[in-house]
């Protein structure tokens, strides 16, 4: 299996922004765009290296890139919830749009901007685990500001096996979010045949990190590993409560009270009131409710 865990945000950035593996990171932008934004070259304009990291800790995650049309690009992964991330993504793409002028540009050069946010928790109520948002005439349905495009990728909506893979994107959600499960010496037909997969996967098996990244990588998996642990838990509890109850009164009780034990135990691991609203879908009042009771 793969060695390290390319949904910490560190190991994406690793992974995906350094010079030496764009032919990755190219692959992976295409499957995301949509067949009029599909690009053939591009240059990295913050690319992952040992110096930055030491000089900064990597205080800021993303990955930026200009593409042979001039149009830039910005990808992040965000292992986890933050208050108002809608408008924090607004603030980073209007950040890259705007720090395309030098003092004396005009406004005719700025270029296309497009946000990529990969995400391991639910921010959308979308169904889709890939939605693409641009600005449009709510009367006409016209696209209007162009220069304007942001995809959410919202991983744990993806829930697609290996026999039911239809699109490039499918397959390299499915190397980030099972990773853990895939070697370079067996590496599913499904993905192998996508470009970039395949030496993603090798990357990943043999990548070396210092005692600096070791030790950030150790950190962020951690709080990664004991998230999923906490909510599994707080699942299991709850149905285990359904369970035991036999009725069907006693049944619905059951599914309450693990709903409340979900929540109080999200709570209780720090998570805010309006981040455990994005993972359960429920108001902000109704959890509340519950964690009172």
């Amino acid at each position: 299996m793969c060695r390290i865990n390319p949904r910490v945000d560190f190991a994406f950035k690793k992974l995906f922004g350094s010079e030496e593996n764009k032919d990755i990171l190219l692959p992976f932008l295409n499957a995301i765009l949509p067949p009029q934004d599909q690009i053939t070259s591009l240059e990295l304009k913050n690319p992952y290296n040992l110096q930055d990291y030491a000089s900064d800790k990597l205080s800021i995650l993303d990955i930026r890139a200009i593409d042979s049309s001039g149009r830039h690009l910005t990808i992040e992964m965000q292992i986890a919830d933050h208050l108002d991330y809608e408008k924090r993504a607004l603030f980073c793409w209007s950040d890259v749009y705007a720090k395309q002028l030098g003092e004396g540009d005009s406004y005719t050069e700025l270029k296309k901007t497009i946000a990529i946010h990969v995400l391991n928790f639910n921010l959308m109520d979308e169904l889709a685990y890939h939605n693409i948002y641009k600005i449009k005439n709510l009367d006409t349905n016209t696209v209007a500001f162009e220069d304007f495009q942001l995809h959410t990728i919202e991983l744990k909506k993806f829930s697609a096996d290996l026999a039911h893979l239809t699109t490039s994107l499918d397959r390299w959600v499915t190397f980030l979010t099972k990773a853990n499960q895939l070697s370079k010496s067996a590496i599913p037909s499904e993905l192998a045949s996508e470009p970039g997969i395949s030496k993603a996967i090798s990357v990943l098996d043999t990548i070396n990190l210092n005692d600096d990244e070791r030790a950030r990588y150790e950190d962020q998996l951690k709080w990664l590993r004991d998230e999923e642990s906490i909510i599994r838990t707080a699942q299991l509890r709850g149905e285990e409560r359904g369970r035991a109850e036999g009725k069907a009164e006693g049944l619905a009780e059951g599914k309450i009270e693990g709903q409340s034990e979900l929540i109080k135990t999200m709570h209780r691991s720090g998570l805010h009131v309006d981040q455990i609203s994005q993972f359960t879908g429920l108001t902000p009042v109704q959890i509340q409710d519950l964690l009172n009771s």
